[in-house]
């Protein structure tokens, strides 16, 4: 399988397509916005606040009611972008995708499981999803640009991002990352020196997929980002905590504190 790089001086080390990437950061969900195009000021996009729920390849549902500005541009011209953002205070170096594509409702016979993965991604919606003017959508992309962060972006072929997956850890990742930096700040540190970066002082985990995870590291040049990978690929919260045990006993020589 073809993976992205990481954009550095250390050697490449393994990562998920953009492709992959892009369906993760859907799945997890964020800040949204959906453009439309303007039918009180034709040409010009309209953006607005847009909850969503993927699903099963990927693509956004959205339950919209008929009052909505929106709507009545989709109604008028189905083409549409979906930003999705990652949550983050720093807005330039944080994930974000944008899925282009064609609105259209949800067809009759899809419409009970489009209901049931929308309510599982939304369950607030519970209240107002019975109304008689909301129904739902689906955004059939066509395109999709992905954004990783400073310096990392690129186009995907939609056939390309309905056929990955999302990171089997996406559920454990933050709990993991946190875990991690809150109890093995030592061991992450010992990590980066052992994989390349000699003269860290201090590391700390970003980010967390099956391949591998990213630090932020402090150095005697200054604070940089790096990538460290996973001896073999993990897919769960239990393997994900074998192999960090594994890579710390290695780096250690096999003796000393592994992660708890």
């Amino acid at each position: 399988m073809q993976h992205g790089a990481t954009r550095s001086d250390q050697p490449t080390v393994p990562e998920p397509t953009h492709a992959e990437r892009a369906r993760t950061l859907v799945r997890k969900g964020g800040n949204s916005t959906i453009s439309t195009m303007s039918q009180r000021q034709p040409g010009y996009p309209f953006g607005s606040v847009m909850p969503y729920a993927d699903d099963e390849i990927g693509e956004p549902l959205m339950l919209i009611s008929s009052m909505a500005m929106h709507t009545r541009n989709l109604q008028g011209d189905p083409k549409a972008t979906l930003l999705v953002t990652e949550p983050s205070n720093d807005m330039l170096g944080a994930g974000r995708v944008s899925l282009l594509g064609v609105a259209s409702l949800v067809g009759a016979n899809e419409l009970d499981a489009a209901r049931q993965r929308y309510l599982e991604a939304q369950p607030a919606a519970k209240q107002w999803i019975d109304y008689d003017d909301f129904q739902l959508w689906r955004l059939r992309v066509v395109d999709v640009y992905f954004v990783g962060g400073f310096g990392v972006m690129g186009w995907v072929e939609a056939d390309e991002y309905r056929a990955a997956a999302p990171d089997p850890l996406l559920a454990v990742s933050a709990d993991i990352i946190a875990h991690m930096n809150n109890d093995h700040a030592e061991a992450l540190t010992l990590l980066a020196r052992a994989n390349g970066f000699e003269d860290v002082r201090a590391a700390q985990m970003t980010a967390l997929d099956r391949l591998g995870f990213h630090v932020r590291m402090q150095t005697k040049q200054g604070p940089r980002g790096g990538r460290i990978a996973f001896p073999a690929e993990v897919a769960s919260a239990d393997a994900c905590r074998n192999t960090f045990v594994q890579m710390v006993h290695a780096a250690r020589g096999n003796q000393g504190e592994a992660p708890a």
